[in-house]
């Protein structure tokens, strides 16, 4: 029996760790054994669970990068006993998600996957394997990482550090990335393709697979009630500047008191800071209410300013609830002219525009649109049936 081992910081729990779990199932639907090793949150999963760590090592990880910019080079011990489990359930390939957020050492992990002959596929969800610090580079419109890293421009951001060690770390992850022979890369959208083929992994195998989800989850409900208002939607797992939680806040002023806006995910303490007619919601797991959510809005508004491929985006179309987004990454791919609008990146006006127009024709006028749009790009058992396509090939290449 062939073994996959997926690496990423959740497991079944937000969007990468769900794109994990459902690799993980396509992959056992073929008769692998599949496991997650994962840092931190968790729901019941398929696969075999491995936690990565614990509390006090996230803790010491976080302080050791905030003051000295290496994140990625702490959780020494817990990397160590990973690399021991690896050793003892021995798979053929191993899949790796998120790697950063302060709870594994990619020098050890690379160290050893280097020399030990196993296949390795990264989906990267954001830039960060490729550039000396930041996640995405794009808000900073700076191209370093194209040629080298120094003095980052992101360094007060996210992540925050006190001293700036770009330039380092740019030159380590060149080495141990650029050296892993038996390493193909997957780029969740074509946006996100662009950049690796630019950056110093741009000579290894690069491939494209867009996210799914679950379409008997997600799917369209009969909207609970209709009090006479429009219902706009903003969802994501963290709620900040780049995220355009702002420009929400600007969206209020400019809409009729008739148009409702909801934020789901939000920190208790942003819930409590919203300005007047914005409802807040804090981030919740529980799928049946996002589905009720999706479903009761009339649009779904994502006014991103850094993201790679957006789930919020597919789980709405699957819920028959056309999407405005920002022309911002790879999040515009999910939506045509008859699912919704793409409107310029920061133009809060036009996404205002934009709302009134979706709202005018009806969300009538695009549920069928949408959800055909969901199954024939998002279906999640056709987007990760091509992980185990992948796997597979690889295999037979031995």
């Amino acid at each position: 029996m062939s073994v996959l081992l997926q690496i990423n910081i959740t497991a079944n729990w937000g969007s990468t760790g769900k794109i994990a779990e459902a690799i993980g199932a396509a992959a056992m639907a073929h008769g692998w054994d599949s496991y997650i090793a994962y840092g931190r949150w968790c729901n019941p999963s398929q696969s075999h669970l491995i936690k990565i760590g614990g509390r006090c090592d996230k803790y010491f990880h976080y302080a050791e990068q905030r003051v000295f910019d290496n994140e990625g080079l702490c959780s020494r011990n817990a990397t160590k006993r990973l690399i021991r489990t690896i050793e003892a359930i021995k798979p053929d390939v191993v899949q790796l998600h998120n790697i950063h957020d302060h709870y594994l050492n990619y020098r050890l992990l690379f160290e050893y996957l280097n020399q030990s002959g196993i296949k390795v596929v990264w989906t990267f969800h954001d830039c960060w394997a490729f550039t000396g610090h930041c996640f995405h580079f794009v808000t900073a419109g700076c191209e370093k990482w194209k040629t080298g890293c120094s003095n980052c421009p992101m360094k007060r951001v996210l992540p925050k550090t006190v001293l700036d060690r770009s330039k380092r770390n740019y030159q380590l992850k060149r080495k141990l990335f650029g050296g892993c022979k038996d390493l193909t890369i997957v780029a969740c959208s074509d946006w996100m393709t662009g950049f690796v083929r630019q950056s110093f992994l741009k000579d290894k195998r690069i491939g494209v697979i867009k996210n799914g989800v679950d379409l008997n989850v997600f799917r369209p409900l009969e909207r609970s009630c209709d009090n006479g208002t429009y219902s706009i939607l903003a969802v994501s797992s963290v709620w900040n500047k780049e995220k355009g939680l702002f420009d929400i806040y600007r969206l209020r002023e400019l809409l009729p008191k008739n148009y409702s806006i909801t934020v789901v995910g939000l920190s208790s303490k942003q819930v409590e800071q919203l300005p007047l007619g914005i409802n807040g919601i804090e981030r919740t797991q529980n799928v049946d209410e996002l589905v009720r959510l999706y479903s009761d809005a009339d649009v779904l508004i994502n006014p991103t300013y850094a993201d790679t491929f957006p789930t919020v985006n597919l789980e709405a179309l699957a819920c028959g609830t056309p999407v405005i987004t920002y022309r911002t990454g790879g999040s515009p791919e999910a939506v045509s002219s008859e699912t919704g609008v793409v409107v310029e990146q920061g133009d809060v006006a036009g996404m205002a525009e934009a709302i009134r127009d979706v709202c005018d024709k009806g969300k009538d006028h695009y549920t069928d649109a949408c959800r055909k749009r969901a199954e024939e790009l998002f279906d999640k058992d056709k987007c990760f049936e091509k992980y185990v396509e992948l796997y597979e090939g690889m295999m037979g290449e031995r």
